[in-house]
């Protein structure tokens, strides 16, 4: 059986997708699995076994650029000539049901009550109902599986194997990493401001810690607030940019990750490394919680339905109860 999966975006909602797959392959062994992926992600999904190819799109160029769209489609229907069984849109917009119509000729995805952009929805061929706001790994799950036949169980998710994998990365991330002491990633940045925890705080944390902690960055702006980060602490150090790849190598080595809600945050899930995710405007069903995974969710009310980007409340959470968490989950 030949299948395309189409989850273009973001980093975070790819590594929850990508859970599935070592349950597909499980399922259906002799099945072929292509990812229809944007090309600034690729990277997550390189390396991994349970898939034959990594094809990629640049539909985020039509923005600045909607003469782009004849290449586009171009692009797309040459990937269509591998003759997809099925093809299953796991992202739910119509900018994906679209990309999955022109793959092929029979296409699953979400139920109209079940995404935000319910158009979608009437180029599938094949419905999944699982409710919006439900937790994110488990709506992937049921999308990726549930068409094929096959069912994935949330005890099945908790026992997964790691999937993230790496080859060749930059071995200089190896110089950051301590013997002496459990080495932390920080991860400092996401997609919007309200979603930051304050840098002064995990300065606080690294400080209360006194491991090596480790700040990952994304962005020139980012790297400012690493640099003065440092400086506040000889307890952390700032790594250089770091691409998907070598990302993953250092996330694996990591004793424990601390970050906002964030694509390099969820990584550490599905490398089975120790974490901790901190919430403010986004509900905490995106994510596992696990003996090693926890959360801590400022005290604001988040409607899954419609985002508030003006809710800073997770400026508000104590970083004692980071703390806490982090010296539970590290037995310190």
């Amino acid at each position: 059986m030949r299948i395309a999966i189409v989850k273009l975006s973001a980093l975070g909602d790819i590594v929850h997708a990508m859970v599935a797959l070592q349950f597909i392959k499980a399922a259906l062994p002799d099945s072929r699995i292509d990812w229809i992926v944007e090309e600034r992600f690729a990277g997550i999904l390189k390396d991994n076994p349970d898939l034959d190819n990594v094809l990629t799109v640049n539909l985020k160029s039509l923005k600045i650029n909607k003469m782009a769209v004849f290449k586009q489609l171009e692009v797309i229907r040459g990937y269509a000539g591998n003759n997809y069984d099925l093809v299953i849109d796991a992202q739910g917009l119509i900018k994906s049901a679209v990309t999955a119509r022109l793959l092929g000729k029979r296409i699953a995805g979400f139920d109209a009550d079940s995404i935000r952009e319910k158009a979608a929805s009437w180029l599938y061929d094949v419905k999944v109902a699982c409710a919006y706001d439900g937790n994110t790994i488990d709506r992937n799950a049921a999308v990726l599986s549930e068409p094929l036949g096959i069912r994935i169980g949330r005890e099945q998710i908790l026992a997964k194997k790691p999937f993230l994998f790496f080859s060749h990365e930059d071995q200089s991330i190896y110089n950051y990493l301590r013997q002496d002491r459990l080495n932390i990633v920080l991860v400092i940045g996401s997609t919007w401001e309200s979603r930051n925890y304050p840098a002064d705080k995990f300065v606080k944390i690294a400080e209360a810690m006194r491991q090596n902690c480790l700040v990952i960055w994304g962005s020139e702006q980012e790297k400012h607030i690493a640099d003065s980060m440092a400086a506040q602490s000889r307890y952390i150090s700032v790594m250089p940019k770091l691409d998907l790849n070598s990302l993953k190598a250092l996330i694996a080595k990591a004793d424990l990750l601390i970050g906002n809600d964030t694509g390099p945050t969820h990584m550490a899930w599905a490398l089975n490394r120790p974490s901790i995710t901190v919430f403010g405007p986004t509900p905490v069903s995106r994510v596992y919680q696990t003996d090693i995974n926890k959360v801590v969710k400022s005290a604001s009310v988040v409607n899954p339905y419609k985002l508030n980007k003006q809710d800073y409340s997770i400026r508000e959470i104590s970083e004692h109860e980071i703390i806490s968490q982090a010296r539970a989950i590290l037995s310190l």
